[in-house]
Parts: structure tokens; C-alpha cells; sequence
């Protein structure tokens, strides 16, 4: 990891404004058979990869193998995506009440810096889903590594590049930036050739850089993806009829991954009853196996034996259960609390995310409480409802205020399972994200770094490939309000 004074931080954004000049003289097709020379060279990455990042990370050999072939499976299903013109959004308006051509579409909006994420170094950092989309989208990239990981990052980065030159196309259209120095991150976000960020982590982390974005001269989006306590509602018949089975999915759950996951169900909420104190007998039975797990790094570790040591210090929070104890550096211990409904406005900080196995019940004395709680919670990436429709039904105003806090609501199953699909939202109101009208996983994460132009009275001969007459690349435009391949 080297130092980066601001001439060498220049230099680097140079080349990506040449990298982003290249890459708009690409149309829509051409850009995806880059995507899919790069995807070719991520999967052709031996073991070496799985080896170094578990050392890196602690993560397990089967998880690590699973999402890099979530990562190659992103960069080509965006490809695909973007190869059918879609992001284009193609409109063509001709003719009608006067001598007229319009032609509107969409490009990149310029250089983007990704930031990369501790707890997914493939699929969340340097080649992963901000990655893809900016490229896809006609971006160049600069990826700021992720300190934890920087062997791994290099040689993800390195494979980019091998794609890049097997396309024939500019190293210029990614960089790399291994350091761990906020200050570099603030030089990056501030440099006024940089067009757009993305960014995924901490809320502390992601507030600063969109703050940073917002103060520039020219203001630009910073998209970044914060976290968030993805609350669980178990609604009453649900409860009656799988109480066993519901605490050990929410257990497996919480603890998946050594809970570091975004998507992680963090708050549990239901109504008090018999039938809630043997959901937390089942909880309680299952926590006590979970033995304590090895977190992305030391410091992560620290963190989350401070922040859960905060909630344990309140007089109100009482301990249903916890899991092995640690015994090494760098270990946590799953742990779950209750508190009553009725204390989190008085302690509203309770209701933070605290990053890894920990889970707090809310308990609410009836139905009136529980939309109480739906009604403070702050935006969020998901929100489940374990539940019958009987139940839905029944709380019918819960299930409406839930679809003004989250970007995926789940009925039934649990939050911690992401797929990389068009209709996936993996976004929410702030504080969950900084932009709830984009997602960052699934195709349609590339519309987060396009802006519309429109073309008047042009010669064909200077049109982007998309808005052509003749429609070369059969991709489906809006021609004349009709959508047609012609």
C-alpha cells in the first residue's frame, strides 16, 4: 500500500477522463463484449484467488467460491442487459406537426470512483456490481482498494486489465488506488473530473463522501449503500403455527456469515403472548450452538463488542441468549436482547445497527404498538414479514407503512439472500441509502451512472449508433411513441 500525493492522484483521473473518451465512442453492443472479456479473465482465475482472499478475510472457502461466481455471473447478466439497449432508452420523435428530428438517449456521465467493500471482496469491491455497471453504463473506473483485502483487490484489478486488452481497448478505462488514507478517498470525491461514486460500508463512511460529493463546486450523486437493521415483523397466526421453525431460520439467519452481512435481520418485532415466549425458548436453545466466528478483521471485531456492549449497558434491555464465547482475536459471540416496545422512544438509539451477530427483539403489548415501531423506523434495505395472509389482512396498515420504509419487502423467508436479478431492489430510503430510487445489485444498478441527451436536426452520419436510422444494433427504441425494432 503506497502513498498518494495529489499530482499522482491527478494523473490517475487524467487517464480515466481518456478511458471515459474511449469509451463513449463504443456503442451499447460493444461495451458488453468488453464486459464479457473481462468476466472471461475473472473466471479464469485459479484458486490462488479463493486461497488469498480467505487468508485476507477469514471468509470460508465455499462462501468465497460461491461469490465469485456471483461476480462473473454480474458482470455478464449486466453485459447482456446492456447489449439489448435498454439503458439507452432510445426515443426517437420524427416529423408530426412541423420539421422536426428529435433523438434522446442515455450515456455515461463520466469518470466514477467505486470504493470497495470489506465484507464482500468480490462481488461488493475493485470487480464487483459498481464496478460492472459504471462500464456498462460508458464509465471509467477508479477503484480506491479496501485496505483489509489489497491482495485480493490487485489481483482482480490485474484480470480487469488482461480483459481490457484482450477487447483491444485503453488500460485508461480502470485504475487502482491501493491506500488506506481518507484523505485520498477526499481527494478522489473532490477532483472535479470525477462525474459520480459509489460506495458501500458504514453509514458514518458513506454520509461523509455523499457530504464531500454535495459541497463541490459542481455537485455530484454519491450512491452509497449504508446499511441497515432489515427489521423482521413475526405477525401472530405465523407465530402460532411455525414458532420452532421460524426462531431457527431467524437464528441461521442473524448469524449467517458472522452477521456482516448489509441484508443482515438485526431487529426481530412481535406482539407479546405464550406464543412469544416460546419463540425465544426455540431462540435461545438454538444461539447457545452457534460457536463464536472469526469477523472480516480486527477492527470490525472491536467495533461490534463495543457497540453490543452499548446495548447491553441499558437497564431495559434484558439477554434471551448467546452463542459460544470467543476465545481468539478477532471473534464474535452471537448474542440476542429483548426490550419493550414502549422504551424505544426514550431510547431511540437502540435502534442503530450494530455490524455482526446480534440481534434485539422488540416486543410490542398489541397491535397499535407494533405499527408504533413500523412508523419509527428509519428507511431501510429490506423489511419481512413473517406471516399468513390471515395476518396481512388483519394488519393491513402495517403491511401499507412497510412499503414506505424499505426497498424489498419480503413476505415470509428471511433478508440475508441477494439475487442478482432485474427485479431485485437492493436500496432504501435514507439512512439506508443515499438514493432510494437505484439499486445496486442486478442490472439495473448501470442506470445509476447515465444522464439523458437529446440530439436535434443531426446528420446520421454524427448519431450514436442507437438513435440511427436503420436501427443497426435491433435494439427496441421509442420511435415516434410506438416501441419498434425498425
Amino acid at each position: 500500500m503506497m502513498n498518494w500525493n495529489k499530482s499522482e492522484i491527478d494523473v490517475v483521473v487524467k487517464h480515466a477522463e481518456n478511458g471515459f473518451h474511449f469509451l463513449q465512442t463504443l456503442n451499447c453492443v460493444q461495451r458488453a463484449q468488453l464486459m464479457h472479456a473481462i468476466a472471461d479473465e475473472i473466471d479464469a482465475i485459479d484458486e490462488t484467488l479463493i486461497d488469498t482472499a480467505h487468508l485476507e478475510t477469514a471468509l470460508p472457502i465455499g462462501r468465497l467460491q460461491g461469490e465469485k461466481a456471483r461476480t462473473v455471473n454480474q458482470w455478464r447478466t449486466y453485459a447482456d442487459a446492456v447489449a439489448t439497449g435498454m439503458y439507452a432508452e432510445a426515443r426517437v420523435d420524427k416529423g408530426g406537426n412541423g420539421p422536426f428530428d428529435l433523438r434522446k438517449m442515455n450515456r455515461g456521465l463520466g469518470p466514477v470512483v467505486v470504493f470497495g467493500a470489506s465484507n464482500f471482496p468480490f462481488a461488493f469491491s475493485t470487480a464487483g456490481g459498481d464496478t460492472a455497471s459504471a462500464i456498462g453504463a460508458g464509465c471509467s473506473v477508479i477503484v480506491k482498494a479496501h485496505p483489509a483485502h489489497l491482495k485480493t483487490s490487485h489481483m482482480m484489478a490485474e484480470a480487469i486489465q488482461r480483459g481490457i486488452a484482450t477487447y483491444g481497448a485503453p488500460e485508461e478505462i480502470f485504475g487502482h488506488i491501493a491506500s488506506g488514507s481518507f484523505e485520498v478517498g477526499q481527494q478522489l470525491v473532490q477532483h472535479p473530473s470525477v462525474k459520480a461514486v459509489a460506495f458501500t460500508g458504514s453509514f458514518i463512511g458513506g454520509k461523509a463522501l455523499f457530504d464531500l460529493g454535495q459541497k463541490r463546486t459542481e455537485p455530484i450523486p454519491v450512491f452509497a449503500e449504508m446499511g441497515s437493521i432489515n427489521p423482521v415483523f413475526v405477525l401472530p397466526n405465523y407465530l402460532q403455527l411455525h414458532v420452532a421453525s421460524f426462531a431457527k431460520q431467524y437464528v441461521a439467519s442473524l448469524v449467517l456469515g458472522v452477521g456482516q452481512f448489509c441484508t443482515n435481520p438485526g431487529v426481530l418485532v412481535a406482539l407479546v403472548g405464550p406464543d412469544l415466549e416460546k419463540m425465544k425458548d426455540y431462540i435461545k436453545q438454538e444461539i447457545a450452538n452457534v460457536p463464536a466466528g472469526k469477523m472480516l478483521h480486527v477492527g470490525i471485531a472491536e467495533g461490534y463488542n463495543h457497540h453490543k456492549n452499548e446495548v447491553l449497558q441499558y437497564e431495559q434491555v434484558s439477554l434471551i441468549g448467546v452463542g459460544e464465547a470467543a476465545t481468539e482475536v478477532g471473534e464474535a459471540q452471537a448474542t440476542i436482547v429483548e426490550i419493550k416496545a414502549s422504551y424505544l422512544t426514550k431510547n431511540p438509539n437502540l435502534m442503530e445497527e450494530v455490524f455482526g451477530p446480534f440481534g434485539l427483539l422488540i416486543s410490542c403489548a398489541d397491535e397499535l404498538e407494533m405499527n408504533e415501531v413500523m412508523q419509527h423506523l428509519a428507511g431501510q434495505l429490506t423489511l419481512t414479514f413473517a406471516a399468513t395472509d390471515e395476518d396481512i389482512k388483519r394488519q393491513i396498515i402495517l403491511f401499507q407503512l412497510a412499503q414506505e420504509k424499505c426497498g424489498r419487502l419480503l413476505f415470509q423467508g428471511m433478508p440475508t439472500g441477494v439475487e442478482v436479478q432485474f427485479a431485485m431492489q437492493h436500496g432504501g430510503p435514507y439512512p439506508a441509502t443515499t438514493d432510494p430510487r437505484f439499486t445496486s445489485v442486478g442490472p439495473d444498478a448501470v442506470k445509476r451512472f447515465l444522464r439523458p441527451i437529446s440530439f436535434q436536426n443531426w446528420s446520421n452520419d454524427f448519431l450514436p449508433d442507437e438513435l440511427k436510422d436503420g436501427n443497426l444494433l435491433q435494439i427496441n427504441r421509442l420511435v415516434n411513441q410506438r416501441w419498434t425494432k425498425d
